[in-house]
């Protein structure tokens, strides 16, 4: 093993470590005490952080072309450990007025991110698995974190067995691969298909399992029938980094997999990623006009958003676009991130000590209890409509800009009908927390109150200014699409 080889994953290592040792160090923290396994929990991400921030720009593989570090991968990075760390301060009063602070909480945590940043690098289809299941399975115990809440244990159950399924796909897809290639290597994938031009029905249908195992990551239709139950569920705070740490993990396996290992399937695979994203737009958009569930609308507001990234991958599959769409879906994910876990971040405050007060007829009268909450969660709700001037119009105008410049027309104008059909559910949380009376009970917690502002101050910075945000995600690249 080559020392350089553990210098490209030492994020990861720093991490899984810190992990480890974080279940005794709590061993030893008293119960009432628990902060102190958050704060260490913080400070092992931001040592991963600083880490991560010292490879920008560099371009490697290690462990025999297994992990691939590139602007890609490192970008992602950064995002998931900010994630990381957002979350840690959205959950350190949370769990404590639910009653559920347990140090394994931040444990769990830390592995999951260590599953997120394993999927950002993965430069074979076993380390997808292996980063898949990591991924999720910390997740679904901190899903059922609640018990004995039978919401919380149900969205843990179901989590865990559709998960499982999924990931049977991803196994047996990644199976029909190798009998077709003789290899799992992403690089070797294509290299192989490219030389014998064989078995192209066992490829097919191996990246068409694959494709539905991260298509339940991601929650799109129709692998989303998850997504509302476990996100009502599961405590809030876990829904809040699922929503955008798992999503987020989900879309860099698939971008990596199906722009690196099958470009020359793209004339099979690009039409069916065209026509989940514009079902999932509009089944996602239209189904959360009915909820009356703030969590349940999230949920939805969620599915319509992967449906929105998921338009890059076909814009990609042209060669000439793929550069810029990839630049969109990075700058979109980044943009995703700062504004829901923004808004969750308020619905975190809203929620009662007993799990009540979710509810959106809960919100009337915030802006006169709480008028910085009501006019950050305002900004929220128009930077996920995808008004300006937030960060999420940014967003979808380079998306769509993307998809056009791939003659993907069609595409373009459903994501900007279903858009417009979003506006409806997302102004009706604005209308009900400046225009309806009422006494909603909020709570002031300042790590929460942090994540808050500071959520809700990148919303509009980057919204107004996205020069900066914009310029890193045009050197994040594909190793596999530069020369």
């Amino acid at each position: 093993m080559d020392t350089r080889d553990l210098i490209s994953i030492l994020p990861l290592l720093v991490l899984a470590g810190w992990a480890c040792l974080l279940l005794l160090i709590d061993l030893f923290v008293p119960r009432d005490r628990k902060s102190i396994t958050a704060i260490l929990a913080a400070i092992g991400i931001s040592v991963a952080l600083v880490i991560n921030l010292m490879q920008l720009g560099e371009v490697r593989q290690a462990f025999n072309g297994m992990i691939v570090l590139d602007g890609f991968a490192s970008l992602l990075i950064t995002l998931f450990l900010a994630v990381g760390l957002i979350a840690i301060a959205q959950a350190y009063d949370y769990i404590k007025r639910r009653g559920i602070e347990r140090g394994e909480y931040y444990s769990l945590l830390l592995f999951t991110l260590c599953g997120m940043l394993l999927m950002a690098t993965a430069g074979d289809l076993i380390v997808v698995f292996l980063a898949l299941e990591l991924l999720s399975i910390p997740l679904y115990v901190l899903a059922g974190f609640a018990r004995p809440q039978l919401e919380s244990e149900e969205a843990a159950i179901k989590y865990f067995l559709l998960g499982a399924f999924a990931s049977g796909f991803v196994v047996y897809g990644i199976a029909l691969i190798f009998g077709a290639t003789g290899t799992t290597a992403l690089d070797g994938i294509v290299a192989s298909f490219a030389a014998t031009q064989e078995n192209p029905v066992l490829l097919l249908v191996g990246s068409g399992m694959i494709l539905v195992g991260l298509g339940f990551k991601v929650a799109v239709v129709p692998f989303h029938m998850w997504t509302p139950d476990v996100y009502h569920g599961a405590p809030t705070a876990v829904t809040a980094f699922m929503s955008v740490g798992a999503k987020a993990g989900g879309f860099a396996a698939l971008l990596r997999v199906f722009l690196a290992a099958f470009p020359e399937l793209s004339a099979a695979w690009a039409p069916m990623a065209m026509w989940i994203a514009a079902l999932t737009m509009a089944w996602g958009n239209i189904a959360a006009i009915a909820q009356k569930n703030i969590k349940r609308m999230l949920a939805y507001s969620s599915i319509a958003h992967a449906g929105y990234i998921l338009m890059a991958l076909p814009a990609a599959a042209n060669p000439t676009v793929a550069p810029e769409a990839l630049r969109a879906v990075l700058f979109y994910l980044f943009g995703y991130a700062i504004t829901n876990l923004g808004a969750w971040g308020v619905v975190v405050a809203m929620e009662k000590a007993e799990g009540g007060g979710l509810a959106i007829e809960d919100y009337s009268g915030l802006s006169n209890r709480r008028p910085g909450f009501a006019l950050a969660m305002a900004l929220f709700m128009l930077s996920l409509t995808g008004m300006p001037p937030t960060v999420g119009f940014i967003g979808k105008f380079y998306i769509f800009r993307a998809v056009i410049d791939a003659d993907l027309i069609w595409l373009a104008l459903v994501g900007v009908i279903t858009s417009l059909i979003s506006a409806y559910y997302y102004l009706r949380v604005i209308v009900v927390m400046y225009m309806r009376s009422g006494e909603p009970e909020t709570r002031s917690e300042s790590w929460l109150n942090a994540t808050v502002w500071l959520t809700g101050l990148g919303t509009i910075v980057f919204g107004i200014v996205p020069g900066p945000l914009l310029a890193l995600a045009s050197q994040s690249w594909l190793s596999s699409l530069v020369p």
